[in-house]
C-alpha cells in the first residue's frame, strides 16, 4: 500500500501589493490575457446572494425616481465598489449614446384597461389603483390600510425626482445653424470653466459718451397697494456690435487693446456656466487684435425668462407663456421701464456726445450713457494682454456737489404663477410686500444665469446703484398690458456676492476663450454653446458667414417699409 504525499507547489510572493501572481512570474500559457486587476484594499461585496431567487448575486439596476429595482439597494451598493481601485480594460462607455440613454421599468404588470391608470371602485367606497411598476395603493372606505412600494417616492411629495420619467424631454434647436463644412477646433464643458480663475484690477477709464435723465424717485415707493401701470414710450437706445461701434474702431486703431467687446457680450461670457438656453459669439481675429461680436437678431437681443427653473416655459409658438412669447415680452417690458422710470427735467452730460445718434432721426434719445474702459488681462508683468470695453449706464441720482450716482435699470416681469414654467413662484401682487424674501429667493434660482449677468454688467460698467423693479401682467392673459409692483434698490456688488458670481472665475473664463481662439490664424469663429448639454464648442467659418444673414435682414426691413 502506496503511502499519500502532497508536493507543495512553487508559490510567487507578489511585491506590488495585490491579488494573484506577479506579471514577471505569470504562467506561458496565461501572458497577454487581459484581466481585471485589483487591490487588496479593494470591497469585493456578496460573490453569490442565495435569498436572490431570481437572479444570484445580480447587481441592483438604478431606477429613475431614485433607490434600485426590487429592493436590492443595499446589494447594489457592496458590488459598486468592485475594482474600483484600479482602471479595467473591461469597462466600456459610449459617451454619445450616454446622453439618450434612459431606464424603462420592464416588470410585469397585470393588464389594464383605459388610460394610464384604473380606478376600480368595490362596495364599501374602496378603491385599487395599478400603476406601472408600483405595488397597488388600498385604501378601505371605513378606514382601511395604505400600502405603497418603497425605493420609488411614489407617494405625494416624494423624494426628489418623483415622477421624473414622464416630463418631456426638450430638445432644443442650436442658435445658428452650423454648417458641415464647419471646422470645430475646440471642445469645452462648463466643469471645466467653473474652476478657471484670474485677478484683474481696477479698469482704466478711456472715454465716455452720452446723455443720462435723472431716476424718478417716485417710483421708489410703489408698492402691490400702490401700482402704476406700466407706459409704452417711443425712444431710441443703441445697442451696435462690437466691430460696428465707431469708437471701438478708433480704440483699435490706436492699439488701445488686444481685445474688444462689449459688455452684454463679455457678462455672457463670464457666466457661461449658468446658461441653459443656447447662445452663440462671433469672433474675429485680425492680427494681434480678437473681436467679440453679437450676430443681428441673435439671442443678445432679448431676455430670457425662467432659464434656470427646474421646469422651464414651454416652446408652444402658440401659447402666450411659450419661451419664444416671454422672451419678447420680457424684453418690451424691460426697454419701456428703463424709458418711464427716468425724467428729463436734470440731465447729465458725459465728455461727448451719443456717438450712433443721427440729428435726422426723428424720435427722441433714450437716457444711456456709453464708458469706455481698459482692463488689463496680463499674468505676468511680461507679457501685455488688455481689454476695450464698452458699457453701458442707464440713469443717474443727483448726489451731494458735482457727485453723480450712476444706475443700471432692469425688469423681473411676472406672467402667471399657475402657468407650466412659472418654476413654482408664489403670486406677487399678494406676496411681495409681505414676504418679499421667498419671492427674491425663487427669482435668484429661476433666473439664476439672467440676473448674474445683470450683476456683472454694472459692476463692468462701474455703476454704483442697480434698480430692479418687479413688473407683472394686468391680466394673466393679457401680454401687452403690465402693472410695475415694487423696484428694488441694490449695490452690485453686494448682489453678486448674494447670487455666488465670482468675478476671478469670470475673468478666468475671458483669458481662457481669448486664449484659444489666438492660437489659430486670422479668420472668423464662432462660439456656440450647445443646445441640449452644458459644453461649448469653437468652430472656425468662412468671413462670408453671417453676411448674407444680415443683407437679407435688411432687404425685408426696406421692402416692410415700403
Amino acid at each position: 500500500m502506496s503511502t499519500p504525499s502532497f508536493n507543495l507547489p512553487q508559490i510567487h510572493d507578489n511585491a506590488d501589493d495585490a491579488w494573484g501572481p506577479s506579471p514577471s512570474h505569470l504562467p506561458p500559457q496565461f501572458k497577454d490575457i487581459p484581466y481585471a486587476p485589483y487591490s487588496k484594499s479593494d470591497k469585493l461585496g456578496r460573490f453569490a446572494d442565495w435569498n436572490d431567487a431570481e437572479g444570484a448575486g445580480r447587481a441592483a439596476a438604478p431606477i429613475a425616481g431614485g433607490g434600485t429595482t426590487r429592493g436590492t439597494a443595499r446589494k447594489g451598493r457592496e458590488q459598486a465598489a468592485f475594482g474600483s481601485g484600479t482602471a479595467s480594460a473591461f469597462g466600456y462607455f459610449h459617451v454619445e449614446d450616454e446622453a439618450s440613454f434612459s431606464l424603462v421599468d420592464n416588470k410585469a404588470t397585470a393588464p389594464r384597461r383605459g388610460g394610464a391608470t384604473n380606478f376600480n371602485r368595490g362596495r364599501g367606497g374602496a378603491r385599487t389603483t395599478t400603476a406601472a411598476g408600483n405595488k397597488a395603493t388600498q385604501r378601505s372606505g371605513r378606514g382601511g390600510y395604505s400600502q405603497t412600494n418603497r425605493g420609488t417616492g411614489a407617494m405625494r411629495g416624494g423624494r426628489r425626482g418623483w415622477r421624473d420619467w414622464e416630463k418631456t424631454s426638450r430638445d432644443r434647436e442650436s442658435s445658428v445653424a452650423i454648417d458641415p463644412n464647419w471646422r470645430m477646433l475646440e471642445e469645452i464643458d462648463f466643469a471645466r470653466l467653473t474652476k478657471l480663475r484670474l485677478d484683474v484690477d481696477e479698469p482704466e477709464d478711456v472715454d465716455s459718451y452720452g446723455r443720462l435723465f435723472s431716476w424718478d424717485k417716485t417710483y421708489d415707493r410703489v408698492s402691490t397697494r400702490m401700482e402704476k401701470p406700466l407706459q409704452a414710450i417711443d425712444r431710441l437706445r443703441y445697442n451696435p456690435t462690437t466691430s460696428d461701434d465707431p469708437v471701438i474702431q478708433q480704440l483699435a486703431a490706436k492699439n488701445t487693446a488686444q481685445i474688444y467687446a462689449t459688455d452684454a457680450i463679455l457678462s455672457l461670457l463670464m457666466c457661461a456656466p449658468r446658461s441653459v438656453y443656447p447662445w452663440d459669439i462671433v469672433i474675429l481675429r485680425d492680427g494681434d487684435k480678437l473681436f467679440l461680436d453679437k450676430r443681428d437678431g441673435g439671442p443678445f437681443d432679448f431676455i430670457t425668462v425662467n432659464e434656470n427653473a427646474t421646469d422651464p416655459p414651454l416652446d408652444d409658438k402658440d401659447s402666450i407663456n411659450s419661451a419664444g412669447q416671454l422672451s419678447v415680452e420680457a424684453t418690451y417690458v424691460n426697454q419701456n421701464f428703463m424709458f418711464q422710470t427716468v425724467k428729463e427735467d436734470q440731465v447729465f452730460d458725459f465728455e461727448k456726445p451719443n456717438p450712433f445718434y443721427s440729428p435726422d432721426e426723428v424720435e427722441p434719445l433714450a437716457s444711456c450713457g456709453y464708458r469706455y474702459r481698459v482692463f488689463d488681462l496680463s499674468v505676468t508683468e511680461e507679457e501685455e494682454i488688455k481689454l476695450a470695453l464698452r458699457t453701458e449706464v442707464d440713469a443717474f441720482v443727483p448726489a451731494t456737489g458735482t457727485a453723480k450716482e450712476l444706475l443700471t435699470i432692469r425688469t423681473l416681469n411676472e406672467f402667471d404663477p399657475r402657468a407650466p414654467g412659472a418654476g413654482g413662484a408664489p403670486d406677487w401682487r399678494s406676496k411681495l410686500d409681505s414676504q418679499r424674501g421667498a419671492v427674491v429667493a425663487t427669482e435668484m434660482k429661476n433666473n439664476s444665469f439672467k440676473l448674474a449677468r445683470w450683476a456683472v454688467q454694472s459692476i463692468l460698467a462701474g455703476a454704483d446703484t442697480l434698480k430692479l423693479g418687479y413688473v407683472s401682467r394686468a391680466n394673466p392673459k393679457d401680454k401687452w398690458r403690465h402693472s410695475i409692483l415694487s423696484i428694488f434698490t441694490l449695490k452690485p456688488t453686494d448682489f453678486a456676492s448674494q447670487l455666488n458670481v465670482s468675478l476671478p472665475n469670470g475673468w478666468g473664463i475671458v483669458r481662457t476663450i481669448t486664449d484659444l481662439c489666438m492660437k489659430y490664424p486670422d479668420g472668423k469663429y464662432v462660439l456656440i454653446k450647445d443646445p441640449n448639454r452644458s459644453v461649448i464648442r469653437l468652430y472656425a467659418v468662412p468671413m462670408t458667414a453671417f453676411i448674407a444673414e444680415d443683407i437679407e435682414e435688411e432687404v425685408d426691413e426696406h421692402d416692410s417699409a415700403n
